[in-house]
């Protein structure tokens, strides 16, 4: 995966965060300096949204936020021992770590924001609910009936124009129907 945050960038953000936000874990901390000072693990970091659905991901949370201190995500498998983390991280250099942070505010963070990326392992229906589906049915129901009720108002001009008599009847009937089932 190619980030357009450069690992400068990504250095710059976290000493930053590190300085206005106190952690829940202490190794929260290690981990965040550890990566600061490795550029080339820092190549391979992202910063998402809902970490829990990557491959490798780790969840820290400011003192300021209502969620969970810690998690780290791997494969499925999910913990809380920030130790195992770090050695994950420490022996997995060239692998990439996805980051979510939970403070005050961060999705209104204009810092957050520029290095913030698009999370590749979000489901396709993420963002979708079941009102936004059943909206989505309904709309294009409305718009199939009003694109029949065209055709059907076009056929009997055209039958008018014509003097079809019989066809005029067929239509308007059809119209009718059309007209009471929606």
């Amino acid at each position: 995966m190619l980030s357009s945050v450069t690992a400068k960038d990504k250095k710059k953000f976290i000493q930053w965060f590190l300085n206005h936000y106190r952690l829940k874990k202490r190794e929260s901390v290690w981990i965040l300096n550890y990566l600061v000072n490795h550029m080339d693990i820092l190549e391979h970091v992202h910063f998402v949204r809902d970490v829990k659905y990557c491959p490798r991901g780790v969840m820290i949370s400011s003192r300021c936020s209502d969620k969970i201190p810690f998690r780290f995500y791997k494969n499925h498998l999910v913990t809380t021992d920030a130790e195992k983390t770090f050695h994950d991280i420490r022996l997995n250099k060239q692998e990439s770590l996805f980051i979510q942070l939970n403070f005050h505010q961060a999705n209104q963070n204009a810092y957050y924001a520029a290095v913030l990326e698009e999370n590749p392992f979000l489901p396709e229906d993420y963002y979708v609910t079941k009102d936004d589906k059943q909206t989505t049915v309904d709309l294009l129901d409305r718009l199939l009936v009003n694109q029949k009720r065209e055709q059907l108002r076009e056929e009997i001009d055209q039958a008018l124009d014509t003097g079809d008599q019989a066809k005029f009847i067929e239509l308007t009937k059809e119209l009718e129907k059309l007209m009471n089932k929606s």
